[in-house]
C-alpha cells in the first residue's frame, strides 16, 4: 500500500510538473534571466507549492498518527553548515545551466529525447559520488 500511494503522489507530481511547464528547461532559465526576458511563472508554481503544503503542516501538527504508516518522520536538523551551503551552490548551477533539477529530469525522461536521457544519467553519477565528494569535504 506505502508503494502505491507513493506511485500516485510521485505521478500526481510528475503530472503537475509538467502542466505547469516547469519540464520546459526554458521556462526554468527565463526564471533566472532576471535582466533579460524574465519569465515569473516558477513564482506561481512555488507559491502553488508552498501553500498547500503549509496547510498541511499545520494539520499534521494535530494528528496523532498518519493513516499509512506508525508515526511521522522525525523531524529533521536544520542546521545551515558548509555541506548544504556547497550543495545548494552545486544544485543552483545545475539548475541555472541545465533548467532541470531531479523532479522535472524525471518527469521529462518520457518525452525529453536523447538530452533528457544524458542529463538523468549524468544527474544519477553526480548522486553516487556525493557521498564521496562530502567525504573530501570534511
Amino acid at each position: 500500500m506505502k508503494n502505491l500511494i507513493a506511485l500516485f503522489c510521485g505521478g500526481l507530481f510528475g503530472i503537475g510538473l509538467f502542466i505547469s511547464g516547469m519540464t520546459n528547461t526554458t521556462k526554468v532559465q527565463g526564471w533566472l534571466d532576471i535582466f533579460g526576458n524574465w519569465d515569473p511563472t516558477l513564482a506561481f508554481v512555488l507559491s502553488g507549492a508552498i501553500i498547500p503544503m503549509a496547510i498541511t503542516w499545520n494539520i499534521t501538527k494535530r494528528i496523532k498518527k498518519p493513516i499509512f504508516t506508525d508515526r511521522f518522520p522525525k523531524k529533521t536538523e536544520q542546521k545551515l553548515n558548509k555541506p548544504l551551503i556547497i550543495g545548494s551552490m552545486m544544485f543552483g548551477m545545475g539548475w541555472g545551466l541545465s533548467g532541470l533539477c531531479p523532479g522535472p529530469a524525471m518527469a521529462s525522461l518520457s518525452f525529453g529525447g536523447w538530452q533528457g536521457l544524458m542529463f538523468f544519467f549524468t544527474m544519477a553519477i553526480g548522486m553516487l559520488f556525493t557521498p564521496l565528494i562530502a567525504k573530501y569535504l570534511k
